[in-house]
């Protein structure tokens, strides 16, 4: 099925017509929040904002391909409980509340933009023009096809997102953070430490002998929920994408050869000249100021005297394009050095020489080969997928499976007999045939055996999916993973141990004992690590101990440990450095323009949040639940 705006707002496009401002939002909307009480009316709608409905069908599309979108940042599937527990539910259901809001606020007070201007932000779309760096219409209407737009939608679409930058632009306008506040920030960002430590790993938790049966087994029953086996699916998937069927070797030249041909003035370099030019009233002062000229006098002195300065006499290096009709025709039929007639020109009449001229380069085939065949490719391939997708779209309504549809469109379809939520088989390592950002996993945790469900966008194209079988997930016995519970126990055993040594250690410190003493008793060696700030990574110094040095006074001491209690650290701070505030350094410039953007995303969120208010917002609470997966 062709897809609205929100199926493509985690992609290029979808970042297009969202735009900045709607993502910074979503941080500040987590802090304000909505102040309209939950209530529950249609069953198809989320929520209401105003005049404007949230459809179940619509909100549900939007969640999804943001649980996707922070996936692929995490590089592994985000389950509806984790995107729950993050808050994610909540802010993305924050925005587009205030998106709605924002475009109930610009139709109130009558906000527009015209039609140029916005064909202005289209034109200027790196992402629509083609190889010789113009807007290509032809690429503009295959890629928005793809993603389900007709160009009357997505101009509708574009329009109201500069409404909406308009809106959030003025909000903020002037708000500066203060002296104080940068002062402080400064302070803590840039205050440096140094410490000694030394590192208390196994080799100093001693021999530990094996379990006892029954030491093992009651450890076992301790953390039997650590050893329980996860729920299982068995899953099968189908991609349709550009990247899988677009291959740039399959274009043949002849095709390639007739595009280049087509755009062969645009992908060359043109000539250029550097002219000196003056402009006359009329072809009598220009005739006689040409005499002046051939006689010895410079373009500079007869530009002074008519009261112009060097850069209004010299237009550079320019192309012929750039130049009036009539003075390029002549300017770049002349050779170098030599002074034109005069000109009748749009402007009036011109005397013009040319002083240096660098020639063109006539664009190259051999050389623009691969980019023209991969953009045809491209293009041939978004139509196909768009072709296939209708076909899939066909199989799946008419009952097919996903393995049966592409068995019947000449597909291949991948199973996964058993997959976890986390992407890892029954061996514990994550599934091989799942393609790289491909958040099919949690998508077939949100569902259930026989259920039709909705395509996933991903790398231009599509994925259809089918949960096959659900292994529940069970207590394990002891026999079962009796290695990883000795494994875990010993871990343990080393970590308390551990433990209890830096304890010591630190208590003779804190009584006036020498790291180097304590660090000999035990065949330690001291390291140091001098001059970090609290972002910084040291070498060898692990984030957990940074953060604890920033939390201990100078010559104090403190432990921490580090991979999972396996090693501990202890260390003394040794020096703090309060470093001054620069107000004309570029690093307190840069956090000057860091909380000015700060104090805007709060202005913008209290004043939507009031819009929110004062408009009227409701929401489905059952539907919303519905969509997240809360009522699961």
């Amino acid at each position: 099925m062709l897809r609205g705006m929100r199926k493509a707002s985690s992609n290029w496009l979808g970042k297009t017509i969202m735009a900045v401002v709607m993502g910074v939002l979503i941080i500040s909307f987590g802090i304000w929040g909505i102040a309209d009480i939950f209530r529950g009316f249609g069953q198809s709608t989320v929520a209401k904002v105003g005049s404007t409905e949230i459809s179940l069908n619509e909100f549900r599309q939007i969640y999804t391909d943001r649980l996707q979108q922070i996936s692929r940042q995490f590089g592994r599937p985000l389950t509806p409980d984790q995107a729950r527990a993050f808050g994610l539910d909540r802010q993305v259901l924050q925005q587009t509340i205030a998106e709605a809001a924002l475009d109930e606020e610009a139709r109130r007070i009558g906000l527009g933009q015209s039609d140029e201007q916005i064909r202005q932000l289209i034109m200027n779309d790196p992402n629509f023009k083609g190889v010789g760096g113009n807007f290509d219409p032809n690429r503009f209407q295959a890629m928005i096809r793809n993603f389900g737009y007709t160009e009357q939608r997505y101009v509708a679409e574009q329009r109201k997102v500069s409404l909406r930058r308009q809106l959030t632009g003025t909000i903020g306008a002037g708000l500066e953070p203060s002296k104080t506040l940068i002062d402080v920030l400064t302070r803590f960002q840039n205050e440096q430490r140094s410490i000694d430590f030394v590192k208390l790993d196994a080799a100093q938790a001693g021999t530990i002998d094996a379990p006892s049966p029954e030491a093992l087994a009651a450890y076992f029953e301790d953390h039997k929920v650590q050893f329980r086996a996860p729920e299982y699916r068995k899953i099968a998937f189908v991609v349709i994408s550009p990247e899988e069927i677009g291959k740039w070797s399959d274009v043949s030249d002849e095709d390639a050869k007739k595009v280049f041909e087509q755009r062969k003035d645009r992908l060359g370099t043109p000539e250029k000249r550097q002219i000196h030019q003056i402009v006359f009233p009329n072809a009598a002062d220009a005739q006689a100021a040409r005499e002046r000229l051939v006689g010895g006098m410079s373009f500079e002195d007869l530009g002074k005297e008519r009261g112009l300065t060097a850069s209004d006499v010299d237009l550079g290096l320019v192309t012929k394009s750039s130049l009036d009709p009539a003075v390029g025709d002549v300017a770049f039929s002349l050779p170098a050095g030599e002074i034109s007639q005069p000109i009748q020109g749009r402007l009036g009449t011109s005397i013009v020489k040319v002083d240096k001229i660098e020639p063109g380069v006539e664009a190259n085939y051999a050389s623009l080969a691969g980019d023209i065949k991969r953009e045809i490719a491209t293009e041939r391939a978004h139509v196909k997928v768009a072709d296939l997708r209708d076909k899939m779209e066909d199989e799946r309504g008419g009952g097919s499976s996903v393995i049966d549809a592409a068995q019947k469109l000449g597909l291949t379809a991948v199973t996964i007999d058993a997959v976890d939520r986390s992407g890892r088989g029954p061996n514990g390592q994550p599934v091989a045939n799942i393609p790289q950002g491909l958040d099919v996993v949690s998508q077939a945790f949100n569902t259930d055996v026989g259920v039709d469900n909705d395509s996933i966008s991903f790398k231009g194209g599509y994925v259809w999916y089918d949960v096959l079988a659900i292994t529940p997930s069970r207590d394990r016995n002891l026999d079962e993973v009796r290695d990883q519970v000795e494994a875990r126990w010993r871990q343990d055993q080393i970590a308390a141990r551990l433990k209890t040594k830096a304890t010591e250690m630190v208590q003779k410190l804190e009584q006036g004992g020498k790291l180097a003493d304590e660090a000999a008793a035990l065949g330690l060696k001291i390291e140091t690590a001098t001059g970090f700030k609290r972002d910084d990574t040291p070498a060898g110094v692990p984030a957990a101990v940074v953060a604890a040095a920033f939390r201990t006074a100078k010559d104090g001491v403190g432990q921490t440990a580090v991979t999972g209690g396996s090693e501990v650290i202890v260390f003394r701070v040794t020096d703090i450095v309060d470093p001054a505030l620069d107000v004309t350094s570029d690093a307190a410039k840069k956090l000057k323009d860091s909380l000015a953007r700060s104090l805007t995303e709060e202005q913008v969120a209290s004043h939507v949040n009031k819009l929110e208010t004062d408009i009227g917002t409701t929401i489905n609470q059952a539907a919303f639940a519905q969509v997240t997966g809360a009522n699961q």
